[in-house]
């Protein structure tokens, strides 16, 4: 998967060619999905509260999980009740599941443990519809719920649709699946209320007319020790020690280029696929710190169990900043009362 995502954003017009076939079919179903539903022939299904759709349109890591986050702490600080239901991939729950702390990572995938640590109730399932249900089963006061993830999860009706796009990748090569990294059109953007650009340069990715644009950063702090959060250290603090970084998420290069701009120089840099299932074996050896997301922190605190190896890793957090306010924006359109 890793050769052709580099293909995607290094235009092959051998690739294109050769898969153009496959992208058709692919462009014909999602057309004719979307289609279904706008003409009411699948009908979609409203829940009790606001929904905003935080998506994407492509493939890969984009930032939405730290959107969402800074979301939910913005949310919250203003007095808003949010919860939040993600697809929680990489788990293996069959029903809708509610996360808690101490939920397994294995169970209902990394993403939204990290979810749940920011305060809110997060619900998982492969069914949006019903996760949202049960969610607000359990918490019927909720007055906005945030979907991680399921732009394209057209059964559940929307309030409000925001797509997160890498501003230094964009939409690649501009094609579909599999010939490109797109699951829908780039004039999709046109229909979406918003488009939150993770870095690079918002004006090389020529967005189309209409949705409102807000700018995102992601600010790295300080270095955490996996086994003792409360211990941490600044980046110049490793100066001179071997280093390894890991990273099993959408877009490891961005989390490795994070780390340079920090001025460390990992020896190793590791990636691994999306959702990857850690083990002990995957710890490389030999060297005096590993650093890793925290995404894939909630997974390594659970199969690294001995402690001369806890002790080597450390975890490097991002905030998500945006510009201009984007909460603020959500409840103005979605008319949620909130603080000052």
């Amino acid at each position: 998967m890793h050769w052709i995502e580099r293909q995607w954003y290094r235009p092959r017009w051998w690739l294109t060619a050769l898969l153009a076939p496959l992208e058709g079919l692919f462009a014909l179903s999602a057309a004719a999905r979307r289609l279904a539903y706008r003409r009411g022939w699948l009908r979609a299904e409203r829940l009790a509260a606001p929904v905003a759709v935080i998506g994407n349109i492509n493939v890969g890591g984009v930032g939405k999980t730290p959107l969402t986050l800074a979301l939910l702490r913005d949310l919250q600080q203003g007095g808003v009740k949010a919860g939040v239901i993600s697809r929680g991939y990489g788990g293996s729950h069959r029903q809708p599941t509610l996360v808690r702390p101490d939920s397994s990572p294995e169970e209902v995938g990394d993403e939204p443990l990290l979810l749940a640590a920011a305060g809110a109730p997060v619900v998982v399932g492969r069914d949006r519809v019903a996760a949202g249900r049960h969610l607000l089963a359990l918490h019927p006061d909720l007055e906005l719920i945030l979907t991680d993830d399921g732009l394209q999860h057209y059964r559940l009706s929307r309030d409000l649709e925001i797509v997160v796009l890498d501003g230094a990748r964009g939409g690649g090569n501009g094609r579909l699946l599999p010939a490109g990294p797109l699951r829908e059109p780039w004039s999709r953007l046109r229909s979406v209320g918003a488009v939150v650009i993770n870095g690079g340069d918002a004006a090389g990715l020529a967005l189309p007319a209409g949705p409102r644009r807000f700018a995102m950063r992601l600010r790295p702090a300080a270095l955490q020790r996996l086994d003792r959060p409360e211990e941490t250290r600044a980046a110049a603090d490793f100066a001179g020690l071997r280093l390894a970084a890991m990273a099993g998420i959408g877009h490891p290069q961005r989390f490795f280029d994070t780390l340079a701009g920090l001025g460390l120089r990992p020896e190793l840099c590791l990636a691994w696929p999306d959702h990857h299932q850690f083990a002990a074996a995957d710890l490389p050896a030999d060297m005096d710190a590993v650093i890793v997301t925290s995404k894939d922190a909630v997974k390594l605190r659970r199969v690294i169990h001995d402690a001369a190896q806890r002790a080597r890793l450390w975890v490097l957090p991002v905030q998500a900043e945006l510009e201009p306010d984007l909460s603020a924006w959500i409840l103005d359109r979605l008319k949620i009362k909130h603080g000052c």
